[in-house]
């Protein structure tokens, strides 16, 4: 099915019978996410993209709310975000539940939580703020089609943006000033996974997430997370050139992988706007050989804060809006 066949028929869509048919509504389910779905639009015109997103929320939620809210303990509310893989659903009280929607990605929820586990268990308990919190990992039973799935509920944080937004907010360029708390504390999520032996394997601007007021960052979608020395599962689709050539070449992945693309990522973020220093930094983390690129996120930190001063002077708050 097309994308443009796909807007048409939920809008014109009066009721489930004529969104899904009666005859194979599961399937037809199936052919109108993956029509719609962000990652597989590639470049097409912004409003087209607009209008898919919305009819994409429109699907879910219909599919959802039609075929029974309840899954576990757990009632299905509006979803608050079409991820790479999987479906945010808020379930009330704060939380998020995130629903994969093909059980086929059962292993990457499983990924996810081990992660998040990890992370809690390990992690120095000041810097868990910067990944979400699992509150719960368990199978539900799809009721269309009685697949099993892995579902985790995570704790949500108000308030939180995207990188994405953020570029498309400053198309031609992020201030370096803005990008340098961004970085720090994108280090800093990644030195506490780091320390608690987690990889995350997929830092792409959709899983970097920032409160503008506090210069909060969360990190999140772990299902693609490895331990160290392992193998990052699978690539986020649309995204393979974000990646490191050991990660595309099915090679060991470390913390090196994961400063590699958060180093493209803030240069990405600044576009030209980015002061030669800290384009030579980045280009230091993203060396193509693993072994000459910096491993220690926590050390990279203390490099960058060098960097920084000498560009800008003693750090100060810096007030950021997402509407410039």
């Amino acid at each position: 099915m097309r994308t443009e066949e796909a807007i048409r028929l939920v809008a014109a869509a009066r009721g489930d019978a004529d969104l899904f048919g009666t005859d194979a509504p599961a399937r037809r389910y199936r052919e109108l996410v993956t029509a719609l779905h962000p990652d597989r639009l590639g470049a097409v015109d912004p409003g087209v993209r607009a209008a898919a997103s919305d009819a994409l929320r429109t699907v879910t939620a219909r599919w959802r709310g039609g075929r029974g809210t309840r899954l576990g303990d757990y009632t299905l509310h509006r979803i608050a975000y079409a991820g790479d893989l999987a479906d945010l659903h808020d379930v009330g009280r704060d939380r998020l539940l995130k629903l994969p929607r093909d059980p086929a990605d059962n292993d990457l929820m499983a990924r996810e939580a081990r992660a998040l586990r990890r992370i809690a268990e390990r992690g120095d308990p000041r810097h868990l703020p910067y990944v979400p919190r699992l509150v719960d990992h368990l199978p539900v039973r799809d009721p269309a089609t009685g697949a099993e799935r892995l579902v985790n509920v995570v704790a949500a944080a108000p308030g939180l943006h995207s990188l994405d937004e953020v570029r498309r907010a400053y198309p031609d360029g992020l201030d370096p000033r803005d990008a340098a708390w961004m970085w720090r504390r994108l280090l800093v999520a990644l030195g506490l996974a780091h320390r608690a032996g987690v990889v995350h394997g997929a830092v792409l601007p959709r899983h970097v997430l920032i409160e503008p007021d506090a210069h909060g960052v969360v990190l999140v979608d772990w299902c693609f997370s490895a331990e160290p020395g392992a193998t990052v599962p699978a690539l986020v689709p649309g995204h393979e050139d974000w990646y490191p050539a050991e990660v595309t070449a099915r090679r060991p992945a470390g913390p090196g992988t994961d400063l590699a693309m958060a180093a493209h990522c803030m240069t990405w973020l600044m576009a030209d706007r980015a002061p030669r220093e800290l384009r030579a930094f980045a280009a230091g983390c993203r060396r193509p050989k693993p072994a000459a690129r910096p491993d220690d996120a926590w050390r990279l930190l203390g490099e960058l804060d060098e960097v920084l001063d000498r560009l800008f002077g003693p750090r100060t708050f810096r007030p950021f809006t997402l509407n410039p």
